[in-house]
């Protein structure tokens, strides 16, 4: 009686451990390719640069027309004359969005540099070695993706060289380029700030970057896209969601 009671506890204690035991295999055969914060990150920068692009459009449709320098309007000469129709109607909870969406991209990106600083995320993941920087497979890189080739199984285990450095330019160039921009084209800051407007030369010019800058990036989002389809749209989003994928063990 005894021997099958000690066997019974046994089996009920191999029942708890086994089932542990399996989880702690799983996640060591597929850690998490994104951390939390990353994945976060990742939304929040989405939405709100899905609201800036929005808004951004309403308020250039009220005067579809770039300038250089300090001053521009109606009846100026003009830079460049955008084909877009004038609608003055749509600028006023435009501005606004816009408002409130800079500021939460401002303050999201601001955490996600950070942390990847303090990580050394950017170093160990995002930064290419001197030696992958040759024009040869970058080009072989470009050229897979134009003609829609998929990569294979070992391609996507890590970031590609073409990828390391669009990335890094969008944090450290592109994205700082539309904040210091967008920051110039307000007289308040302009104000406390005014090296934000001298350094383009002046409001018009702050707002002539901008957008070339934010079309840009509309760019990389469209390619960002279409590279993820590429990929595998299911998995990609699955990691991007849940922090696993499945053919992927870079924690990013």
């Amino acid at each position: 009686m005894l021997f099958h009671v000690i066997l019974s506890r046994q089996e009920m204690a191999e029942s708890v451990h086994v089932p542990a035991l399996a989880i702690s295999s799983s996640y060591a055969l597929d850690p998490p390719r994104h951390t939390v914060l990353v994945r976060i990150t990742h939304w929040i920068n989405t939405l709100s640069f899905l609201a800036l692009v929005t808004s951004g459009a309403a308020i250039l449709l009220a005067h579809p027309r770039l300038y250089w320098g300090e001053t521009g309007a109606f009846g100026s000469p003009a830079l460049i004359e955008l084909p877009l129709p004038l609608n003055l109607d749509q600028s006023g909870w435009g501005r606004s969005l816009h408002f409130l969406a800079a500021w939460v991209c401002v303050v999201n990106g601001t955490v996600y540099v950070l942390s990847g600083l303090m990580s050394r995320h950017f170093t160990s993941n995002m930064l290419p070695a001197a030696a992958e920087v040759r024009c040869s497979p970058i080009l072989h890189t470009v050229s897979n993706a134009l003609h829609w080739r998929q990569p294979h199984d070992e391609e996507t285990m890590t970031y590609n060289t073409v990828q390391r450095l669009t990335y890094l330019s969008v944090v450290f160039v592109l994205f700082p380029l539309m904040i210091v921009t967008g920051l110039g084209m307000s007289p308040a800051v302009a104000a406390v700030l005014p090296a934000t407007v001298e350094i383009f030369g002046g409001h018009q010019s702050s707002r002539t970057v901008h957008f070339f800058v934010t079309g840009l990036l509309v760019v990389f989002l469209m390619v960002h896209v279409s590279m993820v389809c590429l990929a595998g749209f299911r998995s990609r989003m699955r990691a991007m969601i849940t922090g696993r994928g499945a053919a992927t063990r870079e924690n990013t």
